[in-house]
């Protein structure tokens, strides 16, 4: 029953989209609506810059480290602890607040990994950070960041692989079209220095 409860919460922190509220309370359009019409943080950076943008990217992480944390709490290990990040992270990407129309989960995905072991969300952050840096592309380096992390756990927490494998899948399921814009040259690259 406290596995249950907890995956409920997880889910409902999840379908918090801080893109939507953020971009609400400082009276900007509808995230949903601008840019790739994607309410998450990168959206926001291209849409209304990096402090909308950093807010979000928090907010949306915290969604995952709380949820992964609740279930510690509650007694949940193992495998089932990253299901519960995985459960925060399909939240975002299908919120029950929004009609279900979320972002692709990477912010959330990170914050749940920092919950699981602080050393995987460490490098996690700092591996998805120097790919945008290098490449500019967020979407690349969320997909790369998404795939290794899985990897990565096996030296720390092996128990979470199958629980990071399967957020790894629906990530990449999420990102297709942003696949595919990388494939035929047509994807956004991030641009740090727009104006507030």
């Amino acid at each position: 029953m406290l596995l249950v409860i907890t995956l409920v919460i997880a889910y409902l922190l999840g379908s918090i989209n801080c893109a939507i509220i953020v971009c609400k309370l400082a009276n900007l359009p509808d995230p949903r609506t601008q840019g790739s019409n994607n309410p998450g943080a990168s959206n926001i950076l291209r849409t209304a810059g990096k402090t909308y943008a950093l807010l979000t990217f928090l907010g949306d992480g915290l969604k995952g480290f709380i949820a992964v944390f609740i279930g510690l709490i509650l007694g949940v290990h193992g495998m089932m602890l990253s299901i519960v990040g995985l459960v925060a992270v399909l939240g975002h990407m299908y919120p029950l607040f929004f009609r279900f129309q979320g972002g692709k989960g990477v912010a959330t995905a990170l914050g749940s990994y920092f919950a699981l072991s602080f050393p995987l969300g460490i490098i996690s952050l700092v591996i998805w950070f120097a790919l945008a840096a290098i490449f500019r592309y967020a979407s690349l380096a969320s997909l790369v960041t998404c795939i290794i992390t899985p990897i990565i756990c096996l030296f720390f927490q092996p128990a979470y692989f199958v629980g990071l494998v399967l957020m790894a899948l629906i990530i990449i399921w999420r990102h297709r079209s942003n696949i595919e814009r990388l494939r035929s040259g047509n994807e956004a690259k991030i641009v740090f220095n727009k104006p507030e």
